[in-house]
């Protein structure tokens, strides 16, 4: 195989896949967390009340069971009113009070919310989105994060904090920003234009390399020097992808480094863990992001109709810090809401069952946003455990439930991990960038960014009873047997190397429609229609065409099945090389869509089409099922729809099942013979056991 033959070296140039930190972070660690609670917490802003009404705020958190506050990140005014003045004295006091009632907290670097002095009077200094347009100060994120004395002034404040509240005894943790890139996208104000052309210099080396591989004489874009580059605002049609995929890249690798740079100063003055809280929907690269994170969190503000949301960030970022529970950050207590629109109210139970699922599946942490509902600002209508007029709200109630739960729980999770899947979905944040370039051609049913096409899959892989997860592109495949990488329009040598050894012990991948349809600038392949994956695959690329709209079927497993989105025509091109799937189009004689190649103990599976409608539905579960018996998965779960089982493994080496009503309707689920409760060690009579309409229910299973 021609990739196998080179692949001693590595590219010319560095993937936009940060290769070198990639094994490492899928690695387990040398010395495995032990964690020794189930955190129950909430966002609070005691710099927006009275100082006195921090004691009465301490009394009610301890009779919810809350024991962590989570701080700091919108307070830089608070503590640098004027430039220079910098004074923590007042967050010192309220730590203190907290930590002598045995209330954690995490603290969070104000950086989202830069204060007026700092742009007042310099309007280079803000932020510029893809429009030309300055945002001015308000709201938060306003500034752009590329200009000198903005970072400058972060630091310094980041340090000041560092150095006065790094070792307080309440410190259990830090939170970089908060949400970075969720109100805007890429940087264009004038330092970020400089930083741009800073990074494709140190990208490129020389203008001459930049425009061979983003063929710049395409309508005589050929830059003579890298001053020359644009970022791409508006033009009158579309810049080259090139250029466009690039400049995501770079604004994400930059916020990357800025978190990194935060990172650095706190680490000078505390040991505390550091993480961040973000959603998949953000304009960051997440693996590049955690790679120098100590712990994953995430937001989510799911409506009960909304619950396989958590399912879905959970096995996501559970995957991100291997060995490491992650935290849900902030979720809201009754309801979302800012100026203007808010969400529906949860229904009573829905609460508890948000956090029994986040816990069960790897979960660390549980918070709140937040504790007292604002009575100034853009989110006054958002729900808080507490009334502006502190009374408590309709959610309090709930809250209590969540910590009454989390007390019968936690016993149980101290003690145990979550079991590592054996299948998993590939994520990955370069082909996210190239796909919101190049949107995926389509029908009105199918998934519309990069995001929704990974859930789709893994959204199947959760309805068949498979324990799963999604795993960056960079990470290890310890644990797996089964790998599905969706709409990864460039697969880079490094990947293709770990998959080939992953292949050969025995596993199946399973690369899906879209990949391999790009090269690593966002350019179109020239040595064969599919890159790499052409060789791997054992097959030859004839043509890539869009299949939506046009009427052509293909054949597979007896059935017909129509398509949507972009098709490569593929002919077997190996000996090993079996066609499952063909298709039926006089445009493309003799092609198929779906190969299958032996290599080593495993296969590569190539399904280069995405059927749709529900026949294309139910032939792509058979797909999966059909290799996950090949592979002899463990048994997927026999349990009712709206019910999800999270299992993992005691210190004792018992595996433990916990299941977990979301839809509200009560479940069920059906047991091997031997099972017992895990919390009174009963054994279960029958072959299942009922789980209660919002409920949860642990059993251990026999050895």
């Amino acid at each position: 195989m021609k990739l196998m033959a080179s692949a001693t070296g590595m590219a010319a140039s560095a993937p936009y896949v940060y290769a070198g930190s990639g094994a490492a972070r899928g690695a387990q660690p040398a010395s495995p967390y032990q964690m020794n609670r189930l955190v129950h917490g909430v966002c609070y802003y005691p710099e927006l009340w009275p100082k006195e009404d921090v004691d009465r705020d301490i009394v009610e958190m301890k009779k919810l069971g809350i024991n962590l506050i989570r701080i700091g990140e919108f307070a830089w005014s608070s503590m640098e009113p004027q430039e220079g003045n910098i004074s923590t004295r007042f967050f010192r006091d309220v730590m203190d009070k907290f930590h002598d009632a045995g209330i954690s907290v995490v603290f969070c670097t104000p950086t989202p919310t830069p204060p007026r002095w700092l742009t007042y009077n310099h309007p280079d200094r803000l932020f510029v989105n893809a429009d030309g347009e300055r945002l001015i100060h308000g709201a938060r994120q306003h500034v752009s994060y590329e200009h000198p004395a903005v970072r400058e002034a972060s630091f310094r404040i980041i340090k000041a904090i560092a150095q006065d509240l790094g070792d307080h005894p309440a410190l259990v943790g830090w939170q970089i920003d908060n949400e970075l890139k969720c109100h805007v996208a890429e940087d264009f104000s004038p330092a970020a234009v400089a930083s741009w052309h800073r990074w494709l210099k140190e990208r490129f080396g020389t203008i001459e390399r930049l425009n061979e591989e983003w063929g710049t004489h395409i309508w005589s874009t050929y830059y003579n020097s890298f001053e020359q580059v644009p970022a791409p605002f508006k033009t009158p049609f579309l810049h080259n992808a090139s250029l466009s995929t690039a400049y995501r890249m770079f604004n994400r690798e930059r916020i990357a480094e800025f978190s990194d740079q935060q990172c650095e100063i706190i680490r000078q003055y505390s040991k505390a863990p550091i993480t961040h809280n973000t959603n998949p929907a953000f304009s960051v690269n997440h693996e590049r992001l955690f790679e120098n994170l100590d712990f994953a969190s995430y937001d989510a503000y799911p409506s009960s109709e909304q619950w396989d949301a958590l399912v879905f960030r959970s096995d996501m970022y559970r995957a991100a810090k291997p060995g490491r529970p992650f935290w849900l950050m902030e979720t809201s207590v009754a309801h979302n809401g800012w100026l203007g629109n808010h969400t529906v109210m949860h229904p009573p139970g829905y609460l508890a069952a948000e956090a029994s699922l986040v816990y069960a599946m790897g979960g660390e942490g549980f918070c709140y946003w937040l504790w007292r509902q604002q009575r100034t600002g853009a989110e006054i209508p958002h729900s808080a455990v507490l009334s502006s007029w502190y009374k408590p709200s309709i959610g309090y109630s709930q809250v209590e439930q969540v910590g009454r739960m989390r007390q019968q729980m936690e016993p149980l999770l101290v003690n145990s991990q979550p079991l590592v899947p054996e299948i998993a979905v590939t994520w990955s944040d370069h082909a996210r960038a190239m796909i919101e370039t190049e949107p995926m051609d389509k029908d009105e049913n199918f998934p519309d960014k990069y995001q929704g096409v990974v859930q789709l899959w893994h959204k199947k892989i959760f309805e068949l009873g498979y324990h799963r997860e999604v795993r960056f592109e960079g990470a290890a495949l310890d644990g797996l047997k089964f790998l599905i990488t969706p709409a990864m329009p460039y697969v880079s040598e490094e990947f293709l190397q770990r998959v080939i050894e992953f292949v050969k012990a025995g596993g199946i991948w399973l690369a899906g429609p879209g990949t391999g349809m790009r090269g690593r600038e966002h350019s179109i392949p020239t040595d064969s229609g599919l890159g790499l994956l052409d060789d791997v695959a054992g097959v030859s690329a004839e043509y890539v065409f869009p299949l939506t709209g046009t009427g052509i079927q293909g054949k597979a497993d007896g059935k017909t099945l129509d398509f949507t989105g972009w098709c490569a025509a593929l002919k077997a091109d190996h000996a090993d090389t079996r066609v499952l799937g063909t298709l039926e189009t006089e445009l493309a004689p003799g092609t198929a869509f779906l190969t299958e190649r032996r290599l080593g103990k495993g296969k590569v599976v190539l399904l280069s089409a995405h059927p749709s409608g529900e026949t294309g539905e139910q032939f792509l579960r058979e797909l999966i099922q059909r290799y996950a018996r090949e592979l002899q998965l463990r048994p997927p779960f026999e349990v009712s729809a709206g019910t999800v089982v999270a299992p993992r493994v005691d210190q004792q080496g018992r595996r433990l099942w916990i299941a977990v009503n979301m839809d509200g309707q009560g479940g069920r689920l059906d047991l091997p013979s031997g099972a017992r409760d895990a919390s009174s060690g009963e054994a279960l009579q029958g072959s299942s056991v009922t789980v209660a309409p919002y409920g949860w229910k642990a059993v251990v299973l026999p050895s």
